[in-house]
């Protein structure tokens, strides 16, 4: 069991303290990314180059998460998560107050440390204190909850940015500020939640993991496809304005909130290695339409069912949970943060300069990372648990394909 602070009333539990740093998470890293392509490319005249090296900035914060442990030796792994919400909402409110190619690295590494230190504390905490037989279906309705925040913000930029002739410097201020002012909130109301097995304060990096490690390494290379050249594509190729690509977000989250609890249910259900065996085969449909699209409206379209897939990753944490030493959670997490984004500080920068010369050329070859992905996911055993970590390994005799 989960041991709580004494005096803790009945919903001040770690489950809904999980929900809410969700939901504040978003509330400024949506905002963020919402306003980022078109701040970037028609207030500070960013091209592919700049994009791209911003976003390799952007990332460095989450290939040093290894360095988290090490912030656990003075501070509890809780304490850490809301620090790290402070940094967000601090980098998000002064972004738009420095309009400049160095002001947007400055402001976007500020925010990146805040962000990344989050997730990996929440992938940590989240793992240590939820149940492994329900926490597929928590974890998605945690997605939920966060996709809510994402709805509120989006949809607020959709039906004020035009209406009220809305500066970049306001909005990033105000999702600034309500962020800090949540984290506070936060701060002051729910005490301190102990897990039940202390974690090492020291960096875990284990053969028998190699399989989670090479998901991840791959799940970051693909994230920076979406993220950053997807995003930009439609900006940029398409000329989506900011109330536009606000819709989109709002279509994003509307399925975060309404399937996410499913697709939690799902995976635990149906397992995780059928369920990214799924998310892969129809990235490589998504990333090789990316490349041929000419249409805006196709190209709305496959930016929807891209992000879809981005639930079905709670296969990778649970695969991971059951397979892990409990007392490995949090330093794994850092590393695992660290490796899943050795591509991501070298993919925006190396593929701006792909794009520059042939933009379809980055979706193919995101297809192919997804194919990678694909044959990595058909290693994961059916029933993974400590000493059967892949397709092979368990003692008995390898395990048939499904």
């Amino acid at each position: 069991m989960l041991a709580r602070s004494t005096g803790a009333s009945s919903w001040r539990t770690p489950f809904v303290l999980l929900m809410l740093m969700a939901a504040a998470n978003q509330l400024g890293f949506a905002s963020w990314w919402n306003l980022l392509n078109n701040f970037a490319v028609n207030e500070v005249g960013y091209t592919g180059r700049e994009i791209g090296i911003q976003q390799s900035i952007r990332e460095i914060p989450g290939f040093l998460a290894f360095t988290a442990v090490f912030v656990l030796l003075i501070m509890r792994e809780q304490t850490l998560a809301l620090l790290a919400l402070l940094f967000l909402g601090v980098g998000v409110g002064i972004t738009g107050l420095l309009p400049s190619v160095y002001g947007l690295y400055f402001t976007t590494i500020i925010m990146s440390i805040g962000f990344h230190y989050y997730e990996t504390t929440n992938q940590s905490l989240s793992l240590q204190w939820l149940p492994k037989e329900t926490a597929p279906a928590q974890m998605g309705r945690i997605l939920s909850v966060a996709a809510m925040a994402q709805l509120v913000a989006y949809s607020v930029i959709f039906v004020t940015w035009k209406s009220f002739n809305l500066s970049f410097a306001l909005v990033f201020g105000i999702a600034g500020a309500m962020t800090i002012t949540m984290v506070t909130f936060l701060a002051f109301t729910f005490p301190h939640f102990t897990a039940p097995h202390p974690q090492r304060k020291k960096l875990v990096l284990r053969s028998r993991y190699w399989l989670y490690y090479a998901l991840t390494f791959m799940g970051g290379a693909r994230r920076q496809i979406f993220t950053v050249f997807a995003g930009f594509m439609m900006v940029q190729r398409f000329g989506y304005e900011v109330d536009e690509i606000s819709a989109l977000f709002i279509i994003n989250c509307l399925f975060n909130l309404v399937c996410a609890p499913y697709i939690g249910k799902f995976i635990g259900k149906f397992g995780e290695r059928r369920m990214l065996t799924i998310e892969y085969i129809g990235l490589i449909i998504v990333f090789v339409s990316y490349a041929l699209v000419t249409n805006p409206w196709i190209a709305a379209g496959l930016y929807v069912i891209d992000h879809a897939f981005f639930a079905m990753a709670i296969a990778m944490k649970t695969y991971f949970q059951k397979i892990a030493d409990p007392t490995d959670i949090a330093p794994t997490a850092g590393v695992a943060f660290t490796i899943n984004h050795i591509a991501a500080v070298v993919i925006p920068a190396l593929f701006g300069l792909i794009w520059l010369v042939n933009p379809s050329a980055v979706f193919y070859i995101g297809a192919a990372m997804a194919f990678g992905s694909l044959v990595l996911a058909r290693l994961v055993p059916r029933d993974p648990v400590e000493g059967n970590e892949w397709v092979g390994r368990h003692t008995g005799a390898p395990q048939a394909a499904e």
